[in-house]
């Protein structure tokens, strides 16, 4: 999820998205405890201001763009509720807790660590009809079959591969809602070039290549933000939030 940065010790000249095992990832999260502490790398103290800057970005958003889901309203007033939202790659919902939970009536989950999606399964928010679907299944499989005014994706395009990336965020474009808007929160690599982590299976991406790839899967982006707040001493990757929408 979050770890520090290491250098890309491909050395054999591929690139290192090809490297991106998925199931190397997902048998990496199987050792993770199901807690806030393990979503986040072993760092439960940035969840408050991770969720702070989500809330602010996603209601910027839609104050700025009153098509993709908001009303040209007072920054005073309340925004209504979005009707259906999905949080891909949602480990046990920390994010559909503390932030989706509030701005959609319904969350569907899309997690590929059956433990996790335990968690949500028989957690407070699915009794209580905010949590929907549950699909316990990896990004690069999962087809979307509903039409969603939010898509979340949160650090978990770094265990996907380019082209899988390009795949995915092609099939959440076909099933967007006409006001529908698609968040993606993810690392930034401070090296000039992408690094593969050994650890957890995953690539860590530069900026440049991820707007490359949204631009490939047909994506304009609204606005992006740099996430503020980390304590500097952990010296965790930079966090970007990317707003898109179809071209």
């Amino acid at each position: 999820m979050n770890h520090r940065l290491t250098a890309d010790d491909d050395g054999d000249g591929c690139p290192p998205n090809t490297r991106v095992d998925n199931a190397g990832a997902v048998e990496y999260w199987n050792t993770v405890r199901p807690n806030i502490s393990g979503m986040l790398g072993g760092y439960p103290e940035i969840s408050r201001v991770d969720l702070l800057s989500s809330q602010s970005f996603l209601a910027k958003v839609r104050r700025l763009f009153p098509s993709v889901g908001g009303i040209a309203v007072a920054a005073s007033v309340q925004l209504p509720l979005l009707s259906l939202g999905v949080d891909c790659g949602a480990g046990i919902g920390r994010v559909t807790e503390g932030l989706l939970s509030k701005v959609c009536e319904v969350v569907d989950i899309v997690e590929p660590v059956e433990a996790f999606a335990r968690v949500l399964r028989e957690g407070k928010l699915k009794a209580e009809g905010k949590v929907g679907d549950i699909y316990v299944t990896g990004l690069e499989n999962w087809i979307p079959a509903k039409r969603y005014g939010l898509f979340w994706i949160q650090w978990c395009l770094l265990y996907l591969t380019d082209d899988q990336v390009v795949h995915f965020l092609t099939r959440c474009k076909d099933a967007l809602s006409e006001s529908g808007i698609v968040i993606i929160k993810e690392n930034i690599n401070t090296l000039p070039h992408d690094s593969f982590d050994p650890q957890d299976k995953s690539v860590t991406r530069t900026e440049q290549k991820y707007q490359d790839l949204f631009e490939m899967a047909g994506y304009t982006i609204l606005r992006s933000e740099e996430q503020l707040g980390y304590p500097k001493h952990l010296h965790l990757f930079p966090v970007k939030l990317f707003a898109l929408r179809p071209n």
